[in-house]
């Protein structure tokens, strides 16, 4: 997985955190640079934890699926896309739990946005993926989009978070698809 698939991979996980902190900004009186990163901080970090917990996890089991690890990745990956998509046309609001930024209820939505990214680590257990390189940039970029996220959810209103969702889970989907193609010897890159 080349640097180019790592950053596409970063932006499709950033978007479920993008869609919370959007709601977030909704809700807070002022959406100054301390709470925007307070919510990218938050998020960047656990949307890095979770994948090197996922890969721990994946490398355990490495050696008994080797021969399908493909199927496992692009499975993996499509279902988490297509959740995101499915999430994106849900006319249920999420929990925003108002304007807080307390500690338990930032933990609470960190582990729920990155759930999907410890999912991914899995495949990255399967994967040619230098890890560490990968999850900073995963980081890195949903701190950086988290942040964005409040301002916008500040500025214009929550318009924007389906389609966020929306475009991450066909991020994530063509990833799969990509890593999937590339194993079966259809694609070549």
């Amino acid at each position: 997985m080349g640097i180019f698939e790592i950053v596409l991979l970063s932006v499709g996980l950033a978007m479920d955190a993008f869609a919370v902190s959007v709601c977030k900004g909704l809700s807070l009186k002022r959406a100054g640079l301390k709470e925007m990163l307070t919510v990218g901080l938050y998020f960047g970090i656990f949307q890095a934890g979770m994948p090197i917990i996922g890969y721990l996890l994946g490398v355990s089991f490495q050696k008994y699926i080797v021969s399908f690890d493909h199927w496992i990745a692009f499975i993996l990956l499509a279902a988490i896309g297509a959740n995101m998509i499915k999430e994106s046309f849900s006319k249920d609001e999420e929990d925003n739990s108002a304007a807080s930024l307390a500690v338990g209820t930032m933990l609470i939505l960190a582990v729920a946005t990155s759930i999907d990214a410890l999912a991914v680590g899995v495949t990255f257990a399967f994967l040619s993926v230098n890890v560490i390189p990968a999850v900073i940039t995963i980081g890195v970029i949903t701190c950086a989009i988290s942040m964005l996220g409040v301002k916008v959810g500040a500025v214009f209103g929550a318009r924007f978070k389906s389609a966020a969702e929306r475009a991450g889970g066909i991020i994530l989907i063509l990833i799969g698809l990509k890593i999937l193609l590339e194993h079966l010897g259809v694609l070549v890159l």
